[in-house]
């Protein structure tokens, strides 16, 4: 599976995910990011040891789209800061089985994480442990199929909580097309890493050491977008 590098300089480095690839190192034991970057650093640089390579944000494993890693140590610790106030943004597309109550708007919940499952639910805003979730979202087209309606919507995520695309959109019966874990329309399905119509389209940031605002686009890849005719971001 080969990892397509939009930018690469000496602090960071911007690729596209494929869907079905791990971010880091799982008990699947499959080829990783992680370990396929370092590799490629590696023997494109002809080092004598491993390269530092920093995972700034993470997608899950069934979801493609951009991503950026940090080179150094200083261009991780600035990256991750921007993570944490907000001036790291990220936008999604994604296919939902189902309707959102309006053209655009924002959803707020109280997510909980469960570890022994790797699921996450919405609860109550003040269960222990629960942490606040936001996303913005605006819809970009409703189809009308012969297995429903899907509405495909771009979004903007405020928070990044696990699974939170994925939980959110569930929880309002417009789970994203194609996901088993959350989505019931889905949930028989047993192809293993089944991609899902959800996708990281955008991210901008600021530069750790420039400061120059950058921006990466890629339009969303593979079958689980076939359903839908595509809009351009």
């Amino acid at each position: 599976m080969k990892i397509d590098i939009l930018y690469e300089d000496a602090d960071i480095l911007v690729c596209v995910k494929p869907y079905g690839m791990p971010v880091q190192g799982d008990k699947s034991r499959d080829t990783d990011m992680l370990t396929y970057l370092k590799n490629h650093i590696f023997e494109r640089e002809k080092m004598e040891e491993e390269p530092y390579l920093a995972m700034i944000h993470r997608l899950d494993r069934p979801v493609g789209g951009v991503m950026v890693f940090a080179k150094n140590r200083s261009a991780a610790a600035n990256l991750s800061d921007q993570v944490q106030d907000g001036t790291m943004i990220k936008f999604y597309q994604a296919v939902l089985t189902g309707e959102l109550p309006d053209d655009y708007g924002t959803l707020t919940d109280y997510l909980l994480k469960y570890g022994k499952t790797n699921t996450t639910k919405v609860v109550d805003k003040g269960v222990k442990g629960a942490k606040k979730a936001v996303l913005d979202y605006e819809v970009l087209d409703v189809m009308e199929t012969d297995d429903g309606i899907l509405t495909y919507v771009l979004i903007q995520l405020v928070t990044g909580r696990h699974h939170q695309i994925r939980v959110q959109m569930a929880s309002r019966n417009a789970g994203i097309y194609g996901d088993t874990k959350y989505n019931p329309k889905f949930m028989k399905v047993k192809k293993k890493y089944q991609q899902m119509a959800l996708y990281s389209t955008r991210i901008e940031f600021e530069h750790p050491t420039s400061g120059e605002h950058l921006v990466f686009k890629q339009e969303p890849e593979g079958d689980a977008f076939d359903v839908i005719e595509l809009t351009e971001f």
